[in-house]
């Protein structure tokens, strides 16, 4: 019986971010019609106050009753709840107050003046309870441009430490809203290592070397449709890159202390690990090949589906809004993949898809990025067929075709690049004098094949470097 009561008292709670609202409307409106009632045209606006403030009384009580039931089926911070609580509570008292005056025809407006103040502080202590108490100054810490879609790069990573540069802050992202030190669902907290080997309700979050039997990764692996899937379905979800780095993690021991090179890294994961490395979009790219014309910041939604592939989107240089986009933690190319570009197509300029399984029909939706200026499409599956395609990308400068099918006569076809400065051939069946008449074709175009010896033709001058040895 009382479990009973207590799973009926947790549904009735459940309704407060329902109820919640409603105060806050209608008592400001009540606050309104309170001082537009002074001037003699908006006399009649006194019934409208009546039923405003009843309204809102009313409705501010059943925030109170609700708020309180809520606060009883999950753990919060103790010193926000607290003043939360007595800041609402003061709200219907006052709200009951001027209700009392105004039907006294009573001087009301202070009293109006302090609900107003009352809601707006209850309203900020809400919100710092569901989403952090530095939720009003987020957007001023991080530059004033609101979330950082890509994450923070992270140079010479094998030299991190494992859980701060690359568990923490995936966890700070994904989970602390539900699960930080405002609010603790399942009375887990995610924002310590204390707290992570504390665990929660289900027991351990994390159990070292057993990621399918730690309740953090039970959670996060179930369907998105199953109720007790983390996160919730409405908050920012894990990527597989991120899925992939927690099991790491948890599969190496799950220390708090070790360096990324100190834990065993198969294959996949040094790729995955490779790609965060993100400094190095803005060390390998000449500022030459970066545009002049500054460009607006690129869609969050399109980032963050990109992002949820596995797909690596970093900006190419800070305050930039230009960006790169390497595929190197893609599982299972699909040409469709390329589509999820083209919403950030006016601010991609660098695209990695080496050794994906690249062929000339995504080549199409290749064409359709005519903003990139490097394009590495190194050991892909790529013919000479889907070469034509690529001519679309006119401002295009680097491209990398190493190990790939290609042939001299397929080349050929890129003559119509005009702004093509270097271009790769390494491993290809390209012959040395086939790459001798290409760089005739192409002389403004550094040409690399590496590994050919390519024979001194009439004119040519040979430079020794360095000192002779007899």
């Amino acid at each position: 019986m009382i479990l009973l009561a207590f799973n009926v008292a947790g549904f009735i709670g459940r309704f407060h971010p329902v109820l919640v609202h409603m105060p806050v409307g209608i008592l400001m409106l009540a606050a309104l019609f309170i001082a537009l009632s002074v001037y003699d045209r908006f006399k009649s606006l006194k019934v409208a106050i009546t039923i405003s403030l009843v309204t809102g009384m009313v409705s501010a009580v059943a925030s109170c009753v609700t708020g309180f039931l809520l606060s009883k089926t999950d753990s919060y911070e103790s010193t926000l709840l607290f003043k939360h609580q007595w800041y609402a509570i003061a709200v219907a008292i006052v709200s009951a107050i001027v209700l009392y005056l105004h039907l006294k025809n009573r001087e009301t407006r202070w009293g109006a003046g302090l609900m107003v103040l009352l809601v707006m502080i209850t309203g900020h202590l809400g919100g710092s309870i569901t989403h952090g108490s530095d939720f009003l100054t987020k957007a001023f810490s991080s530059g004033g441009g609101g979330s950082d879609p890509f994450g923070k790069p992270i140079p010479n990573v094998q030299e991190t430490v494992a859980y701060t540069a690359i568990i923490k802050p995936i966890l700070d992202s994904k989970c602390l809203s539900c699960h930080g030190p405002n609010k603790q669902k399942g009375r887990l907290r995610l924002d310590d290592p204390s707290f992570i080997l504390k665990g929660g309700e289900d027991g351990a979050a994390v159990i070292a070397g057993k990621p399918l039997e730690s309740a953090l990764m039970k959670r996060i692996l179930l369907s998105r449709e199953n109720k007790d899937h983390m996160p919730p379905p409405e908050k920012p979800q894990l990527t597989k890159q991120d899925i992939d780095l927690l099991n790491w993690w948890i599969s190496t021991g799950a220390n708090f202390d070790r360096k990324v090179k100190e834990l065993e890294q198969s294959d996949k994961i040094k790729s995955i690990l490779k790609s965060l490395e993100s400094e190095k979009a803005v060390e390998e790219i000449p500022l030459s090949d970066v545009p002049e014309q500054p460009v607006e910041k690129g869609s969050e939604e399109a980032i963050q589906k990109l992002k949820e592939r596995g797909i690596a989107v970093v900006p190419i240089a800070q305050n930039s809004n230009y960006l790169s986009a390497n595929f190197v933690a893609v599982e299972g190319f699909n040409p469709k993949d390329l589509q999820l570009l083209e919403p950030v197509k006016k601010q991609l300029i660098w695209l990695k898809l080496g050794n994906m399984a690249v062929t000339d029909d995504a080549l199409e939706s290749l064409g359709k990025l005519s903003n990139l200026r490097m394009l590495h499409l190194q050991k892909t599956k790529i013919t000479d067929q889907g070469l034509p395609q690529l001519i679309k990308i006119q401002e295009l400068k680097f491209m990398n075709l190493g190990g790939t099918n290609v042939s001299a006569k397929g080349v050929e076809q890129l003559k119509g690049l005009k702004n093509l400065r270097q271009l790769y051939l390494y491993q290809t069946s390209i012959s040395a004098e086939e790459l001798n008449n290409l760089k005739k074709l192409f002389p403004k175009v550094e040409i690399e094949a590496g590994g050919y010896q390519v024979p001194a033709l009439d004119g040519d001058t040979t430079v020794l470097k360095g000192p002779i040895t007899k």
